[in-house]
């Protein structure tokens, strides 16, 4: 998006407005009496043109003053006291008490790891053993497509052909699911359920792997994920979790003071045997998450997570590259979600059982926000090239959490 359409008073906004009114679209963008305040608050955002007003989503990086150059170089800036946060004591690190068990770290991931997590992201993970979205409609090579883009950006990578006598899913679009939520009460029969590979689709083509590359949309981690019956397919194991990962989320969590987080707040839903955050600090076992390859033009929209069995420990958000609009709400759809604008580095952290089960979502990812260690400059790698333009149009986040209890 061009500067020029984020001033309202500039002579290129004027135009935009001019030709919007003379197209077909409407220029109402009130809301729609049908809409739950959740899908208001991701309609705002989504929204193209005007650009949507950022003044009322938490923007922490632009109050610190180690992230100002960060904050010179992005277009999209939020506030710092958008709404009411408690910082504790010991660390840099943000509740937000209208959301029990929401943590905010931001600059958790120093700039080298940051590089390190986007190289791992597009080298190792998104690759077999671990699977992909597009595992299921193009035949990719063993050294991964991102290795196969970087060797040579026109290689063809082959359609996928349905086996003969192969079961799968019902072709067509994705339906809407209302899973069982995961708990130990619920696991024999979430287990039980039947989870049929995702059919090839009949449309796939024989593409270059540059044209493929910009289709990534997500890499497993740990216990593989069934998108079709929302849940996870423990028959295939516990898949590869990177230690990597698996260490700095320990840290993420470790770091928290956790009893200063849930002081004073009273809250059901814990289970037969009380609160478990007194264990986090030393006892947190991520085993199952997702790395997501968002593009500029995507989103994800509001939903909970109920699948993990272990309902209440903590989900680690790691974000790299492009900005986000982030949105939390409650466990209902009618509750306005509070929206938070996630940068290159920052880690969030959903806890507990309100937070878990809470709504959420990514409405709008934000162009020109990629902050200067990102970018390609004389001081970078020599390899960093590729990265650095991938990262353009990309936000890459790695969210991962404690599927299963631990005993």
């Amino acid at each position: 998006m061009s500067i020029a359409l984020l001033d309202p008073n500039d002579p290129g906004y004027k135009a935009a407005v001019r030709r919007l009114k003379k197209s077909k679209k409407s220029f109402d963008h009130a809301p729609s009496s049908s809409w739950t305040p959740f899908r208001a608050a991701e309609k705002l955002y989504m929204q193209k043109f005007p650009p949507p007003d950022l003044s009322a989503v938490l923007d922490l990086a632009s109050g610190e003053e180690d992230r100002a150059l960060e904050m010179q170089h992005s277009r999209w800036k939020g506030s710092p006291t958008a709404f009411p946060t408690r910082r504790l004591r010991h660390r840099n690190a943000h509740v937000v008490d209208n959301v029990p068990g929401l943590v905010l770290l931001p600059s958790f991931v120093d700039h080298s790891t940051q590089r390190d997590l986007v190289r791992w992201a597009l080298s190792e993970q998104a690759r077999a053993p671990n699977e992909t979205n597009l595992d299921a409609h193009h035949v990719l090579p063993a050294s991964g497509l991102w290795q196969t883009f970087l060797t040579d950006p026109s290689s063809v990578i082959a359609p996928k052909h349905p086996s003969d006598g192969a079961i799968h899913e019902r072709e067509g679009p994705r339906q809407l699911v209302n899973n069982v939520a995961g708990g130990l009460d619920t696991f024999a029969e979430l287990n039980a359920m039947p989870k049929l590979p995702p059919a090839p689709s009949p449309n796939a083509k024989a593409v270059a792997a540059s044209s493929l590359l910009p289709r990534l949309r997500w890499a497993n981690i740990g216990y593989s994920y069934h998108w079709g019956s929302k849940s996870y397919d423990f028959s295939k194991g516990n898949g590869v979790f990177p230690e990597r990962i698996a260490e700095l989320c320990r840290q993420a969590v470790a770091s928290v003071d956790w009893q200063e987080v849930w002081k004073d707040v009273d809250l059901d839903g814990w289970g037969n045997e009380g609160p478990d955050w007194p264990s986090w600090a030393t006892d947190y076992s991520p085993d199952a998450g997702i790395v997501n390859f968002y593009q500029l033009s995507d989103t994800l929209m509001g939903h909970v997570d109920r699948s993990e069995v272990s309902a209440t420990s903590p989900l680690v958000s790691i974000s790299l590259g492009s900005a986000a609009v982030f949105l939390i709400g409650s466990t209902t759809r009618d509750t306005p979600p509070l929206p938070i604008l996630l940068r290159s580095g920052d880690v969030l952290i959903m806890s507990g059982p309100h937070c878990r089960r809470a709504y959420h979502g990514v409405p709008r990812i934000l162009d020109k926000t990629i902050p200067p260690h990102l970018k390609q400059s004389p001081e970078s790698d020599e390899d960093w090239a590729p990265y650095a333009a991938y990262l353009e149009t990309t936000r890459i986040n790695a969210n991962v959490r404690q599927g299963m209890c631990k005993d």
